[in-house]
């Protein structure tokens, strides 16, 4: 990669340590990593990532920093807080983060970095842990054309669609807009399996024969058919409390539009029950349970 002699990778959970594997792998450029949790790192090291011993360390080499946090908090910390990133990055720099959080943090990140002559992008992804597993996710980059050409063939190595959604900020957008229809999507499953059953049809030929019309979604063949109808909700994928915290930036930006939501905050009740219930860590299609409890 032209002008990135090494990459800096920060935050190595379920999704961002298996982007970092495949950056490491299919990437000619080498890749150090950074996260609190050193077995993380650990784990990494048969793909070749070198560990860091602090953001500081790792800021020091890299000229291309990736961030993948758990959110919003995590990112304000990472960049702005003593010892972040921001304190320690040096002119020509490009700074991407692949978090899902908001277009201010997004936009405020921008604004400081460009200060010390830093580039920065939002690139948040899409299509869940076994797209990040084969490098196959969506990824929704905004910044400018620039920094999208610089970027592009780094983010190809984690993603099979990179989509340059505008200026800065509008990744981040992009992001929530795909959250927020997957979360509609997927509560309205959970309605029409429950309808369906106790009507008398067998879940998994309802969602497979739906498949075979126009309610067919990428949300019904994986959410619904893999896990919904089979009644199967793993505690390491999505789950409702990220699911909650995607939906409020998303109910967020829609306040911050003056528009009124009510889908929207009718499944963000629903995702606060999940959680009340005990299935806080359960992958979001777990709602099809608390329906099951509820009726």
């Amino acid at each position: 990669m032209a002008d990135i002699n090494k990459i800096g990778f920060i935050g190595t959970g379920v999704m961002g340590g298996r982007m970092c594997r495949n950056l490491a792998t299919r990437s000619d450029t080498p890749v150090i990593a950074f996260d609190l949790d050193s077995d993380k790192i650990a784990a990494l090291a048969n793909a070749g990532v070198e560990a860091a011993s602090s953001i500081e360390a790792l800021v020091a080499v890299s000229d291309l920093i990736i961030l993948c946090l758990p959110g919003e908090p995590q990112v304000r910390a990472v960049l702005f807080e003593s010892g972040g990133v921001l304190a320690h990055v040096r002119a020509g720099q490009t700074v991407v983060d692949m978090t899902t959080a908001t277009a201010d943090v997004a936009r405020q990140a921008a604004q400081q970095l460009a200060g010390k002559s830093v580039d920065y992008a939002d690139a948040p992804v899409a299509r869940g842990v076994s797209s990040a597993e084969d490098g196959t996710l969506s990824i929704m980059v905004g910044g400018s054309a620039e920094v999208f050409e610089r970027i592009k063939l780094a983010m190809s190595c984690m993603g099979a669609e990179i989509t340059h959604c505008g200026g800065v900020g509008t990744g981040m957008v992009m992001k929530l807009m795909n959250n927020f229809i997957v979360f509609m999507n997927t509560s309205a499953l959970a309605e029409a399996l429950l309808i369906g059953t106790r009507a008398g049809v067998d879940g998994e030929l309802l969602f497979e024969t739906l498949s075979r019309g126009s309610a067919d979604s990428f949300v019904l063949r994986k959410h619904g058919m893999q896990y919904m109808a089979k009644e199967d909700y793993p505690d390491d994928l999505f789950s409702v409390a990220y699911s909650l915290k995607d939906l409020s930036y998303a109910l967020e930006l829609a306040e911050e539009t003056n528009v009124n939501a009510e889908t929207g905050k009718l499944v963000e009740q629903r995702f606060k029950e999940a959680i009340h219930a005990g299935y806080s860590q359960c992958y979001g299609p777990v709602v099809y349970k608390l329906l099951q409890d509820k009726n």
